[in-house]
């Protein structure tokens, strides 16, 4: 029988919580941290000295030797740099371990060689670290020992931000002092800030170990770049909520108790609709923390993957032919005294304040769809954006039934009088109970869709931080609720002025709300005949943040400065143009050293199999035709591969960052499709004792 455990004991084990400081803090001391968490400000150094020993002598009592200023760069993972605790020898030869509060808020890590898109120059090397008391420390312990991780934000040495954190945390300030203004109006005057919380479900599949490292693709793109589908794939959608093998279940119960002793609050785990796939979801936390969170979980799922024999992967597309893997950011706006402004209430139409952040809402997400849909976009999103599965590459807004008709009411007649209710779900079944039925259905191919007090931002890729999605929802919301604040805090008559402003914005913005289906080419035609934007990838994408447009929202509420957002669409260039270069130059090397020759091999089989039966006097013709339908696809197979490997060579050659992302786009990526193609075919022709990779049927089904 196996032991029980016991989650209330575990949870947070590993994290220096507020319940840990606050047992281990002078009063004075907890208050002041306390107040710096909630309300800003800056800590003394001699509180910042008290904290630190505490936050140390915990860490130390846990078995930690080393510390690191755990920090988020624009490379999209995390990054660390571990000091140990030792300091000089005492007199008597004594090793001490000491940890300063100046050590516990200011790190200085190399910032030359991260990425900052033109921000930085190589020779200037100084960067700091600067200590995110939002975020609780937290020990991470593998071979390497236990370490403490202080969650910082990292700048470079004249300010810029040269992380994801950063801009996070100012929008989130922007946000709440926005959304402050609008619950002001309605005359809540207890609440001292609005907080953005976030739910991000990971999506991700696992693979055997051994077959991983026989496929070279995998290993440096996270992708297979070959693969003939399965005779079996997920049509018969038996795998999606189906019976969790064991294998996968022990990998599971080992990952939730990794992550709960973390603090992290995995909740739910299922398998997904494509084999192999699986999605783990965890409760609602601040942004911040968020963000953080879902970084230790990718980096947990990987690590644990490799104790069971798998490997995980996070890639957006790691098979084609099936579902790829998203990150659904589910985003709401709370008070700190417990109101939940998405929270229509059963009677939405009524509820004046809900019907205000909803048209600001609907107005943020059409003025700025170029910028959301930029906030989701990576290099592997873009094979499942626009493609065959949820979401498409278009920004719409999904509201449902009830709220859709009270939008239709207050702008066709100007007054909403009357919402849908749910009723009742009626199983027809005497033993069954009669269920309260939702107002509303919900979408699963809409990008931005509303599922009854929170908006679900489903465009967001597996492998992505969730970072910048919730920096950009913040800031577009925070725009919307300024300009309805500057109008109606000086309006003489509010309930006018708001029952106006509601029905002008719901107007003008209602183009962006669609209820239909997402996948459909109808809905492409339609979105074009309303104008809104089809941005297919992220190399299309990219400008997006250097519009005059996002320049002024993101300098209004100081986000982002625009060398900050100059600098970030050029690591979009650069990040896009490397990442397809290590895939073209991945392609070539297993068609030349793997592919080819097991087919040359096979073919030099198969011609001898030819002779040796016409000298036996029988009929060799059908030998004969698969040999020639195999040497047909290795020289289309060869052409294709001289084709890619001539448009790499071009595209490297490039100096401009933009012009040099276009053409891998347009030209590289092309000619890569074209390799795949007859390759693929081969696979399918080949004896499969021959093929010198693991196929998609032993790579998803033999887990």
């Amino acid at each position: 029988m196996s032991e029980v455990l016991n989650v209330e004991e575990i949870f947070a084990g590993k994290v220096f919580t507020l319940g840990k400081m606050k047992e281990r803090l002078p009063r004075n001391v907890f208050k002041e941290l306390k107040r710096v968490m909630d309300q800003g400000g800056e800590l003394s150094l001699a509180t910042a000295d008290v904290v630190a020993k505490a936050m140390k002598d915990w860490a130390v009592e846990n078995g930690a030797t080393h510390y690191t200023h755990w920090f988020q760069p624009l490379t999209g993972i995390t990054a660390e740099k571990h000091d140990a605790f030792v300091t000089h020898p005492d007199a008597e030869g004594r090793m001490l371990m000491e940890f300063s509060g100046k050590e516990l808020i200011k790190g200085e890590p190399d910032a030359s060689s991260f990425p900052s898109g033109g921000l930085r120059a190589t020779f200037e090397a100084r960067g700091y670290t600067v200590w995110d008391i939002t975020s609780p420390a937290f020990l991470k312990e593998d071979a390497t020992g236990v370490i403490l991780c202080i969650p910082t934000a990292f700048c470079s040495y004249k300010g810029e931000a040269l992380d994801k954190k950063t801009p996070l945390l100012r929008s989130m300030e922007a946000v709440s002092e926005q959304a402050l203004r609008i619950v002001r109006l309605f005359g809540n005057t207890e609440a001292t800030k609005v907080v953005a919380s976030v739910g991000p479900e990971q999506e991700y599949f696992l693979v055997d170990r051994e077959k991983y490292l026989m496929r070279d693709d995998l290993i440096f793109a996270g992708r297979t770049l070959f693969g003939a589908p399965a005779p079996k794939g997920q049509e018969l959608e038996d795998h999606y909520f189906g019976t969790i093998r064991e294998r996968i279940g022990s990998y599971m119960k080992d990952l939730n108790i990794e992550l709960w002793k973390l603090g992290v609050t995995a909740k739910t785990q299922h398998n997904e609709v494509a084999p192999a796939q699986h999605e783990l979801a965890p409760i609602y936390e601040t942004a911040n923390i968020a963000v953080d969170h879902n970084q230790l979980v990718m980096e947990t799922m990987k690590k644990v993957a490799g104790r069971h024999g798998m490997t995980c992967l996070l890639h957006e597309k790691p098979f084609a032919g099936v579902n790829g893997s998203g990150k659904h950011n589910n985003w709401s706006l709370g008070t700190d005294n417990g109101v939940n402004l998405l929270d229509p209430g059963d009677t939405p139409n009524e509820n004046i304040q809900f019907l205000l952040v909803l048209a600001c809402i609907m107005k943020a997400v059409d003025t700025h769809a170029d910028l959301l849909r930029q906030s989701a976009s990576d290099v592997g999103n873009d094979h499942r954006l626009g493609a065959n599965e949820a979401p498409p590459a278009i920004i719409s807004m999904f509201l449902g039934e009830q709220l859709e008709d009270v939008v239709k009411q207050l702008v066709e007649t100007g007054e909403a009088d009357h919402s849908i209710q749910g009723g009742k779900l009626q199983t027809g079944v005497s033993t069954l109970t009669d269920l309260d039925k939702d107002a509303t259905d919900r979408n699963r191919t809409s990008p931005f869709a509303f599922t009854g007090n929170k908006f679900e931002f489903r465009m967001v890729g597996s492998s992505d931080s969730i970072a910048d999605p919730n920096t950009t929802l913040n800031a577009i919301v925070a725009e919307a609720f300024c300009e309805a604040a500057d109008l109606l805090e000086k309006a003489e008559d509010f309930e006018m002025a708001v029952h106006d402003l509601i029905k002008e914005y719901m107007t003008k913005h209602r183009r962006i709300v669609f209820n239909g289906n997402g996948y459909s080419d109808e809905w492409v035609a339609e979105a074009a005949r309303r104008g809104l934007p089809n941005i297919k990838s992220m190399v299309e994408a990219s400008s997006a943040l250097t519009t005059d447009k996002a320049i002024k929202l993101f300098e209004k509420f100081g986000i982002f400065t625009k060398a900050e957002l100059e600098s970030r669409e050029e690591i979009l260039y650069e990040t896009y143009s490397k990442t397809i270069n290590i895939e073209a130059l991945t392609m070539i090397e297993m068609a030349k050293k793997q592919i080819l020759p097991a087919v040359m091999r096979y073919t030099k089989t198969l011609a001898d199999t030819v002779i040796a039966v016409k000298e036996a006097g029988a009929d060799a013709s059908v030998q004969a035709e698969v040999l020639d339908e195999i040497s047909a696809r290795l020289t289309e197979s060869k052409h294709a591969l001289a084709v890619l490997e001539e448009k790499t060579a071009k595209a490297s050659a490039i100096d401009v960052e933009k012009d040099k992302a276009f053409y891998f786009k347009d030209e590289v990526f092309t000619a890569m499709a074209a390799l795949r193609a007859p390759v693929d075919a081969l696979e399918t022709m080949v004896d499969r004792k021959v093929w010198p990779i693991p196929t998609y049927g032993e790579l998803i089904f033999e887990v």
